[in-house]
């Protein structure tokens, strides 16, 4: 877990790529009561969970104060296209589709939206699909860095590249890794010591981080905003 946390060794971007693979057990797409917070800590602000509710469409279940502060409000809820241009949003719907359906890692390229002619900051993102309680591929864990981005709220982003890998499927016909992706690739961190190993859907549990629940908010680190 200590690699993780650091962040010297690894961008935001890599850094979640590489945590999504530890978390493949027999080469299976993680599922999302697996992400832990605290193996994400110092990228928890650019980091968030999609959930797919139609095709081509996707809202966020929970975001980092990163994403809230680029779209100058709460963004819980919202789709995930919101933060892209109009002229976008079909290309991005496309590349929903195949994250979920192939099911496919996909890395975007992204420029801010050119306004009264002055050139936008590029920006990158990483979705990584996840798999819910029943099985489907209907989640994704993503990364969204947009570190030089004007201050405009809301921000609105032109994409301008994508890269997609699909995800092999096993021998048991579920979709997973057969080898890894990139690289070595560290194991999944542990629970902190003393500790028991608990998902962030787990009743009862109040650890920091990413939950979809509406437990209490008491003890939250401020690196983190969990919108209603």
């Amino acid at each position: 877990m200590d690699r993780f946390r650091s962040g010297q060794s690894l961008s935001p971007i890599r850094q979640a790529e590489a945590y999504w693979i530890a978390l493949s057990e027999n080469g299976t797409i993680p599922r999302r009561t697996q992400i832990d917070p605290r193996a994400l800590e110092n990228i928890l602000p650019q980091t968030f969970i999609l959930e797919r509710i139609a095709p081509g469409l996707a809202r966020f279940r929970l975001a980092g104060q990163h994403l809230c502060a680029l779209a100058g409000m709460e963004v819980r809820g919202m789709p995930f296209s919101a933060f892209f241009a109009a002229p976008s949003r079909p290309g991005l719907a496309a590349l929903l589709e195949r994250l979920f359906d192939t099911p496919a890692i996909v890395e975007l390229t992204l420029t801010e939206e050119r306004r009264r002619g002055a050139a936008g900051a590029e920006a990158r993102a990483i979705l990584l699909p996840l798999t819910s309680d029943d099985g489907a591929v209907n989640r994704a864990l993503g990364v969204l860095i947009a570190g030089n981005a004007s201050g405009r709220v809301p921000l609105r982003l032109d994409l301008t590249g994508q890269k997609l890998r699909p995800v092999p499927v096993t021998a048991t016909g579920r979709p997973g890794l057969t080898a890894p992706l990139a690289g070595s690739v560290p194991s999944a961190p542990p629970g902190r010591p003393g500790s028991p190993d608990r998902s962030l859907e787990s009743p009862g549990h109040a650890g920091p981080g990413l939950a979809e629940s509406q437990r209490p908010l008491t003890g939250r680190p401020p690196w983190l905003k969990v919108v209603k």
